[in-house]
C-alpha cells in the first residue's frame, strides 16, 4: 500500500532551524535516508517555506475565486512537504512516521490507486 506522509512544519521545529540548520537538516535527512535504504520511499517535495509567502484560491459554488496571501489554514503548523512510501500496510505507516527525529507533525493518508 502506498500512503503519503504530509509533513507540517511546528513552531519548535522553526526554532531549530534557525538555531541549527545544518545539524537539522542532518537528522531530517537521515531520517529520509533510512526510509530509502529499506526501499520504502517512493518519493517526495519539500516546499519553499522559509522566503516565499504562499497563495491560496478559494473557489465557490458560483464560480468565482478569492485569491489570499498566506496558507490555507492558519496556526502553528504549516504545510512543509510530503513524501509517499509503500509499505505492507498503515500500523507499518505509522511506525516509519513516528520514527523522523525532528519535531514536525505528519498526517498519515492512504493513496487512492485507481482499479
Amino acid at each position: 500500500m502506498k500512503y503519503a506522509l504530509v509533513i507540517f512544519e511546528t513552531d519548535e521545529s522553526r526554532r531549530r532551524i534557525q538555531v541549527d540548520r545544518a545539524a537539522y537538516r542532518k537528522e531530517y535527512e537521515g531520517w529520509i535516508g533510512s526510509l530509502a535504504a529499506a526501499g520504502k520511499l517512493v518519493g517526495g517535495e519539500a516546499l519553499e517555506t522559509e522566503h516565499i509567502t504562499p497563495a491560496t484560491v478559494r473557489t465557490k459554488a458560483d464560480g468565482t475565486s478569492a485569491v489570499t496571501d498566506g496558507p490555507a489554514q492558519a496556526g502553528e503548523e504549516t504545510l512543509g512537504g510530503w513524501f509517499i512510501i509503500e509499505v505492507a500496510d498503515r500500523e507499518e505507516a505509522l511506525e516509519l512516521a513516528k520514527s523522523l527525529p525532528t519535531p514536525e507533525t505528519i498526517e498519515i493518508r492512504p493513496i487512492l490507486e485507481s482499479a
